[in-house]
């Protein structure tokens, strides 16, 4: 059971969370949804080697680098920004990949643009030899595949089913999972509309009557923050004794609260909150907060 109920409001709206990020202390929400399938892929294709892409701060490549360690993979891990090859030590996410054994290739951003191509694929090939590639993110049909899991038989009784969308692949599980009387809500991290047809293509149910995207709490883009999201989070976990992560679950809950605020959502609604793990990427965002003398994450475990 991790499920827990955090607020009733008088219009009989009751809003629970569904604790992904409990499922594995490293490799935690969706990132262990995403992996399971792959990771069984790669044994079945007999790779040694997994080979993938993420920022500075990715949850994505600590998840890959830890999930290798485990079971017996070397990694690779394509890291967007040739100028943080010097900064490894002063950077949580990369330096404990890096403990857990990955091995970094960083390149520029206009390079990393790059990172769809056969030729540059081609190049990584020649270069390490063979690998298991995982796409950034972790979103390919076997990463659906896991991420159809996450709803299980307890959550039947909710009528919405929210969740962060980072690459599109976690909420295209759930959309591919849902009953025919819940609809899913996806709060993108990232600015623009362009997620869509993204996640069209992994759905397997050609409908866009039971989920929506809600795209105006992404706070300014991918990586973005502000006092009042951080404010929020502190106060979240003040309350609930649940950590949130700024990036992707902070900014969904924020959005799923302030809609509420907004009548979005009909008398007696039953929502649930999908807790898609990132609590690593907190300290890397309190790096930058105190670069800028903001105030901290304090949601922290």
């Amino acid at each position: 059971m991790n499920q827990k109920l955090i607020i009733k409001f008088p219009n009989s709206i009751s809003v629970t969370i569904k604790r992904e990020d409990l499922i594995h202390p490293f490799v935690s929400g969706n990132k262990f949804r995403k992996l399971k399938y792959n990771l069984l892929q790669a044994k079945e294709e007999s790779q040694e080697t997994l080979l993938t892409f993420g920022g500075a701060y990715s949850n994505h490549i600590a998840a890959v680098a830890f999930a290798g360690k485990e079971n017996g993979f070397k990694t690779i891990g394509i890291v967007r920004g040739d100028e943080l090859r010097d900064k490894i030590t002063t950077n949580p996410t990369l330096q404990f990949a890096q403990n857990c054994g990955m091995q970094f290739e960083f390149v520029s951003r206009e390079e990393y643009r790059l990172k769809s191509e056969t030729s540059f694929l081609e190049n990584l090939k020649y270069k390490y030899g063979d690998f298991y590639l995982i796409p950034e993110g972790g979103t390919n049909e076997l990463a659906i595949k896991g991420c159809e899991e996450i709803l299980t038989k307890e959550d039947e009784q909710f009528n919405y089913i929210c969740c962060p969308v980072g690459t599109g692949g976690t909420i295209s599980g759930i959309i591919n999972s849902v009953l025919p009387h819940q609809k899913v809500l996806g709060f993108p991290a990232l600015k623009g509309d362009f997620l869509k047809d993204e996640i069209r293509s992994f759905v397997t149910k050609i409908s866009d009557e039971n989920w929506e995207l809600i795209t105006e709490y992404h706070f300014g883009g991918y990586g973005k923050v502000n006092q009042n999201l951080v404010a929020f989070i502190n106060q979240f976990f003040e309350n609930n004794n649940i950590p949130l992560d700024p990036i992707y679950t902070g900014k969904m809950v924020f959005g799923v609260m302030d809609s509420i605020e907004k009548d979005y959502f009909p008398a007696g609604s039953k929502i649930l909150l999908i807790h898609t793990g990132g609590i690593q990427g907190i300290e890397g965002m309190n790096t930058k907060l105190r670069k800028k003398q903001l105030p901290i994450i304090k949601a922290h475990v």
